[in-house]
């Protein structure tokens, strides 16, 4: 074709059809002979045509496309969150079109500029800030719009999809609490984020309700490499803990990254329990306790409320919380004997007038 665009009408020439036949082999929109169909298609193939799909929805006036923005595609969780939702709407007959704000808030400006000129039928959002992103506010009403994974910690005008974030940090340090670990560190993405602060109050309520036992918190970023060479250093510049609690999953690469570098042993000398749950998880030669989230639930509930909005659902904005789950391995080791040997068996005990707990360090 001379290095020209190929358009319905080459198609249609080639297979001896009209426009029109075309049109409806690819839209669906009529029914056409099998014979026709398969002549449209294999001329279709011979030219190499692609359906322009955004030209289509804008002369028939219905879009079939949903936008998704999440805030990294480096980042496993958010491509398995992106999967899913595919598998999801291509179901239904949707296409979706995917963007990514890399964690930057005017970037997230340009990517939503971008999703809503396609028009299209509805957006899942994974904000990068605890706010509302500033050109949605105008579309809340007029748009079917679900938030997923983030939740704007004052509430939301249009229906969210998240974890129990606070349950989750709650749940790693009782399972590290439980096996007599006292000094515990926690990887942390970053302390701005709403769901990241949860997991950190859950975890850190739970260590520091007990006598005996100190926190700390390090943020170390959203990419593993610049997190690995953070915690790595801190790690040099401080005692060894007993156990660290990674948060995310791109933290908890990072933590096992640094003590590999130092040649740090798991479970022995620092035990770990890691967030999300991964196959790479259980496939190392020490097995990965982790929090696992229910991603493919997740998923498949923010679809499901983005469809009924889609579908003329008009009922007050919905907040779905799902819950995680531990998976228990070999990364983390029972200390209890140690302590019990030291003269102190504190595993049940609580903070009395005279025990303070230790006080919360956070590290930038």
């Amino acid at each position: 074709m001379n290095g020209r665009r190929v358009t319905i009408r080459d198609v249609a020439g080639r297979a001896g059809v009209s426009i029109a036949t075309v049109s409806n082999v690819f839209s669906g929109n009529k029914p056409v002979n099998e014979d026709l169909r398969e002549r449209v298609l294999q001329a279709a193939k011979e030219l190499a045509y692609q359906v322009d799909r955004a030209a289509s929805q804008l002369r028939s006036g219905q879009a079939r496309v949903v936008g998704v923005l999440v805030p990294d595609l480096d980042d496993v969780f958010f491509t398995s969150l992106v999967s899913r939702l595919e598998v999801l709407a291509q179901a239904d007959g949707y296409d979706i079109v995917v963007a990514s704000s890399r964690d930057n808030v005017s970037l997230e400006q340009s990517r939503l500029r971008t999703l809503l000129a396609w028009r299209p039928s509805g957006l899942i959002v994974v904000p990068c800030s605890d706010a509302v992103p500033q050109n949605l506010t105008a579309e809340i009403g007029r748009l079917p719009i679900v938030f997923a994974d983030r939740v704007p910690p004052g509430g939301s005008v249009v229906d969210t999809v998240a974890i129990d974030n606070r349950e989750a940090g709650e749940i790693a340090a009782r399972h590290l609490l439980a096996l007599g670990h006292r000094d515990i560190v926690i990887t942390a993405s970053s302390l701005a984020i709403s769901p990241i602060r949860e997991r950190v109050r859950g975890a850190t309520e739970q260590i520091r309700g007990l006598a005996g036992c100190q926190v700390t918190v390090a943020e170390l970023g959203s990419a593993s490499e610049p997190g690995a060479e953070l915690f790595r250093h801190w790690l040099e510049q401080h005692a060894q803990p007993s156990a660290v609690i990674a948060l995310t999953n791109v933290t908890t690469l990072s933590t096992l990254s640094a003590l590999a570098r130092l040649k740090i042993d798991i479970p022995d000398p620092v035990s770990v329990v890691g967030f999300d749950d991964y196959p790479w998880m259980s496939a190392r030669k020490t097995g990965l306790t982790a929090i696992r989230q229910p991603i493919g639930e997740l998923a498949a509930a923010a679809w499901q409320r983005l469809r009924a909005r889609m579908s003329g659902d008009d009922a007050p904005p919905q907040s779905i919380v799902l819950q995680t789950s531990l998976q228990v391995r070999d990364s983390v080791r029972d200390v209890r004997s140690s302590v019990t040997a030291g003269g102190r068996d504190d595993l049940d005990t609580t903070p009395t007038e005279q025990e303070a707990p230790a006080a919360h360090k956070a590290v930038h």
